[in-house]
């Protein structure tokens, strides 16, 4: 969360001549509400199983970036089929980079009511481990994100 997902994935696409799908906005076309919306009626585990589906659909063998959520490489059926299926990347930043970016927007479920910085410490604890199992880890620093794009790139050739 923060990280800059999207905004990387969709330059990082434009880069390599490829279309750009971000999971989130197609779980919403998907269930016909916003992410904050399926939370509340579905619940997180809800939510999760829809991005599960989701996530299959679009590894389809067609060449794309797809950016996912951040919770979407914990779910062990969706990280096995990213790692056999794709190219997992790991965006990683520090948590004060993270607190910076997400305080711009409001329409994040999981920081509803909290504290960004000790959330965002939470899920690190918990997701890094397993998100160090992607093939590819990059930092996102508080640099241009064209500066993120580039270090795939170069990771991707590696």
């Amino acid at each position: 969360m923060g990280v800059g997902k999207s905004t990387v994935g969709r330059r990082l696409a434009a880069r390599l001549h490829l279309p750009f799908v971000d999971a989130d906005r197609e779980i919403e076309v998907a269930a016909g509400l916003t992410i904050p919306d399926i939370f509340d009626r579905f619940g997180e585990q809800g939510f999760r199983d829809g991005e599960r589906r989701v996530i299959a659909r679009l590894i389809d063998g067609t060449p794309k970036v797809i950016a996912t959520g951040g919770g979407a490489f914990m779910n062990e059926q969706t990280r096995a089929l990213i790692l056999d299926r794709a190219t997992a990347i790991w965006l990683d930043a520090d948590i004060d980079v993270l607190v910076d970016r997400v305080r711009r927007r409001n329409d994040r479920p999981l920081l509803q009511d909290r504290d960004p910085r000790a959330v965002l410490r939470e899920l690190a604890a918990l997701r890094n481990p397993i998100y160090a199992l992607a093939p590819i880890h990059v930092r996102s620093e508080p640099l241009p994100h064209d500066a993120t794009v580039d270090a795939i790139i170069k990771a991707l050739r590696a």
